[in-house]
């Protein structure tokens, strides 16, 4: 499947992962923590990623100290979102129903989360 304009490709999201779990970090700390190294290659990969990150929307620069930080702004449920809303369109003609069908039919659903969806469901309007 092609990806939109606004999708991410798998480095941005190692990216976006590091940024939900951790916070605010400089892209020093985001190349340790993504590459687990701190060469020159690796920092100018980074870098660039969250370029087309912060040109995309989806991550903030925090310009206000001497080092800048960076910040996811779209989290892990709206790209969740939006990738299934991506899916669906492709796959099911812009219906949600056969693609929760099949996840809702999946091996690996636990008792609680099948609980966890029929309560959704009920709660929805």
């Amino acid at each position: 499947m092609a990806r939109t304009a606004q999708d991410v490709t798998e480095a941005e999201l190692a990216i976006l992962r590091t940024l939900w779990d951790r916070g605010s970090l400089t892209i020093r700390v985001l190349t340790e923590a993504v590459y687990a190294e701190d060469g020159a290659s690796a920092y100018a990969t980074v870098q660039k990623l969250l370029d087309r990150l912060e040109a995309k929307g989806f991550v903030r620069r925090d310009r206000t100290a001497g080092v800048h930080y960076f910040v996811a702004t779209i989290d892990r449920d709206a790209l969740i979102g939006r990738r299934l809303k991506a899916v669906a369109d492709t796959l099911c003609d812009g219906s949600l129903t056969p693609l929760l069908s099949h996840l809702a039919r999946a091996d690996g659903l636990s008792d609680a989360d099948r609980k966890m969806l029929r309560d959704l469901i009920d709660r929805m309007p």
